[in-house]
Parts: C-alpha cells; structure tokens; sequence
C-alpha cells in the first residue's frame, strides 16, 4: 500500500510539472523541450526534474507533539536564509582573514566585520523569538560545522565566547548546541522539515 502511495505521489508531481509547462505559452501548439529518440524512433522528453521527498505520514502523539513540529516549520521558514548567509559570509571571512599579512590586521579587520553586520542584521535578529534564536544556533551549526561558540570563540576570542555562552544560558539557549540529524529526535524533523521546505513541498 505505502509503495502505491508513494508512486501515486510522483506520478502527480510529475503531471502538474507537465501541465505547468504547457499552460506557460498557450500561445503555442506545445513547449520545446529536451528529448532524446529511443531506437524506435520516438522522441521522449528528457527533463531534469525537481527532487521530491517521500516520508512517512505524520502521526502525532498528542497536541504537544503537533505544536513542536509546527512551531518548527515556522522556526525554519524564518531563519533557515540567515543560517545560510552565515555559512556564505564565513567563506568569504575566512577567505579574507588568510590574505591578510598579520594578527592586528586580521583583528581590525573583524572589529569592522562585527560593526557592519550587526548594523546590517541587528534589527531583524532582535525579532527572533527565543526559539526562532534556538533554531538559528542550530541552523548555523549545520551550515558551518561548527558550533556558535566555536565560530565566537575562534573569530573573537574565547572572553566573548564566554560571555555570549553565559549570556545565552541565562535565556535557556545553548552555543554549544550540536546539530545532528542522525542521532536527535528533534532534528531529524528539523532536517525532514528543511527538505521539504528547500523542495517547495512545505
């Protein structure tokens, strides 16, 4: 029966992708697509579809359960780009930092970096609720493979890393938090709820 379902899943993905393609130019008799000819002389469409997730159906426990898996939609949906952004600017950081010639150079260089982000991106942070800022600190670990406290700690210096740690303890979050889709229960629904989202399924 699941394997029914799944099939009936993917042939509907399928044809909504066909009908979108046709109702683009209606214009026309049809859409020009890749293809290729098979050995009996039909041409058939050759197209790189979309990934589409299959997972099990969702059956709740109780209410409680619903709402976590909810509220964590909501978290992703709202700061999955920024774990992103992180992970790009980190690149580019890292890239910079390297080409530069010393220690004090490196340092100036971070002290305008924290400047202009937090300029930049203070004012929607500071919108974050406390689980969307959870959410984030996990989302970063996963984009970065590193904890927000070693990205602290390495950036800034252990004293600051320190004292966001202390600072976020006092809020009930944690810069130590790892990120592992394997072993933990709840973010392995964070990475189911990411696939879908990243696929438009969500």
């Amino acid at each position: 029966m699941a394997k029914i379902i799944k099939y009936l899943i993917v042939f509907t993905c399928l044809s909504s992708f066909f009908m979108e393609a046709v109702a683009q130019d209606e214009s026309t008799e049809g859409v020009l697509v890749p293809g290729v000819v098979d050995e009996n002389g039909d041409t058939i469409p050759n197209l790189l579809l979309p990934q589409v997730y299959v997972y099990p159906v969702l059956v709740f426990k109780d209410k409680k359960q619903e709402k976590f898996y909810w509220k964590t939609v909501r978290d992703v949906k709202k700061t999955l780009p920024y774990a992103k952004l992180v992970g790009k600017m980190l690149k580019e950081i890292d890239k910079d930092l390297a080409a530069l010639p010393n220690d004090r150079e490196r340092k100036k260089y971070m002290e305008a970096k924290e400047e202009e982000l937090l300029a930049t991106y203070k004012p929607v942070l500071k919108k974050f609720t406390l689980s969307q800022g959870k959410m984030m600190i996990r989302l970063v670990d996963r984009e970065c493979d590193k904890t927000s406290y070693q990205l602290i700690k390495q950036f800034r210096g252990g004293f600051r890393a320190v004292f966001w740690q202390g600072f976020a303890k006092m809020l009930g979050a944690n810069l130590k938090v790892s990120y592992d889709a394997n072993t933990n229960e709840e973010d392995r629904i964070v990475e189911r709820v990411i696939n879908l989202v990243e696929a438009g399924q969500l």
